[in-house]
């Protein structure tokens, strides 16, 4: 081990005591209604640390400070377009949701189109989860492998098996309630290695803005950047218009979030915790870019032996390195819940997805253990997957985003096709979604378009296309 026995025995009774609480929420999980929607019970304050939980990876806890390090605080103008989006899902979409007794999102297209178009996004929507989360499940496993010593494969597998012990036994109720407790952990865990760091740095806040504003970096304290460039990543538009619609995306159609507003009490519960997750997200990417910047200053004082091979690594350099004994083992917890929530939450919606909408199940039993088995599978999937992510070349934020804008837009398309005026036949939202695919796959491959603007392109192609065959063959019957 790299870490003091203090540490070591802080985080190991951590993440048992998360396993084991985990399972004790999920305690008496006897129906798969209750395994998926946690009975349609959650209140709206823990629906709204999950929603923030969730999308709150290790990529946020490392990547995120990793760009500013880099750069500045140009990726604060997404959260702008998150806020947007959020909005127009709350007014919009959820009041569809809650139209019946809906356990997925992708119900909803059954109304409209059939089965075949549900399966289809719901295939799209397992394969972005899968590859998308392992990859987070990658990043976490960095700081595991460094501070345990053991084989990055093995610390892939371990951050893996233990997210999938207590998913596997508690079901969303478990997933919710731990996603909960580790927005906490993660958050506090974040403040003091936060008030560490400055006390590290000579001069502290005021030599990180001074730093930050010299000559020589440029202002890295800018946030706002309004060309107008469709390869450039964090400007202005791209944030505002590209991130709102990927908001809308990511929030509106896509399980991993609208699990939980169906777990919620009541719509309106269900609309505020959505609504406040906008705002709550954007002070926290606030919080994890101004912790980059300090970490440009106090790595500016006290250069590291050799360069940073990846952004990703400095924050987890840094966690490691300079922590005093037992806060170590605190900040290490943190970093690991902020792993765990996405995972968990990710394995319980390709579970409930694949049960509901792929496959055809009539006893209650049988769909419950099935999704149990199902959760243990997308693990085993995700661990594949993370042990793959060892050979990125390119930032891990950076490729799990444009993985999941790439899918996430055409299904927004093929939701706008099931909403627009007058019937859009099956065969039509199948020809969007398939020319959605074309598109993005060269676009994605062949062009240098950056990926905020991924959703806006892959909902509006999907859109236009399903539209214009159903105007052209008259596939308003559906056939």
């Amino acid at each position: 081990m790299n870490i003091h026995w203090v540490d070591a025995t802080i985080l190991c009774s951590y993440l048992l005591g998360m396993v084991v609480f985990g399972m004790w929420m999920g305690r008496g999980t006897r129906s798969s209604a209750e395994f998926m929607v946690g009975g349609r019970s959650m209140p709206w304050w823990t629906v709204l640390c999950s929603i923030v939980a969730t999308e709150t990876s290790t990529i946020t806890f490392l990547s995120v400070p990793g760009l500013a390090y880099t750069g500045d605080l140009a990726f604060l103008q997404l959260p702008l377009g998150y806020i947007v989006g959020r909005w127009i899902v709350a007014s919009k979409l959820l009041p569809r949701y809650f139209a019946g007794e809906l356990f997925t999102a992708y119900e909803v297209l059954d109304r409209h189109f059939g089965i075949a178009v549900k399966r289809a996004a719901s295939l799209l929507f397992i394969i972005t989860r899968t590859l998308g989360d392992g990859f987070r499940l990658f990043l976490g496993a960095i700081v595991l492998q460094h501070v345990a010593g053991i084989d990055m494969n093995m610390a892939i597998i371990a951050l893996g098996v233990a997210t999938i012990v207590y998913t596997f036994a508690g079901g969303i109720r478990a997933v919710i309630w731990t996603d909960f407790i580790q927005f906490v952990v993660y958050m506090l865990g974040a403040a003091i290695a936060f008030g560490i760091l400055l006390d590290l740095i000579a001069g502290g806040w005021g030599a990180v803005t001074e730093l930050a504003r010299a000559e020589l970096t440029g202002d890295k304290l800018r946030v706002f950047h309004f060309d107008f460039d469709p390869t450039g990543t964090y400007l202005f538009w791209a944030g505002l218009i590209g991130g709102g619609v990927l908001a809308v995306g990511t929030h509106g159609v896509d399980q991993l979030m609208v699990q939980r507003y169906l777990s919620a009490r009541s719509q309106g519960e269900a609309a505020l915790a959505l609504r406040l997750s906008g705002f709550v997200v954007l002070l926290q990417f606030a919080f994890f870019l101004l912790i980059g910047t300090a970490l440009f200053a106090y790595y500016s004082q006290n250069p590291p032996p050799e360069s940073f091979a990846k952004s990703d690594r400095v924050f987890a350099t840094f966690i490691v390195d300079k922590m005093p004994i037992g806060v170590l083992g605190v900040v290490l917890g943190a970093l690991f819940s902020a792993a765990m929530s996405t995972l968990s939450s990710s394995l319980n919606s390709s579970a409930t997805v694949l049960v509901n909408d792929i496959l055809t199940i009539n006893s209650d039993s049988s769909r419950l253990r099935l999704a149990k088995w199902l959760t243990v599978a997308f693990g085993i999937a995700q661990i594949v997957v993370g042990i793959s992510g060892q050979w990125l070349e390119s930032s891990v934020i950076g490729s799990v985003l444009a993985i999941q804008s790439f899918t996430t837009g055409i299904i927004l398309g093929v939701f706008a096709l099931g909403l627009a005026k007058g019937k859009v036949g099956t065969n039509s939202a199948l020809v969007g979604l398939v020319v959605g695919l074309i598109v993005m796959s060269a676009i994605k491959f062949g062009t240098s378009l950056a990926w905020p603007w991924f959703a806006l392109v892959g909902s509006t192609v999907t859109f236009c296309t399903g539209w214009m065959h159903n105007k052209l063959f008259n596939n308003a019957t559906g056939s």
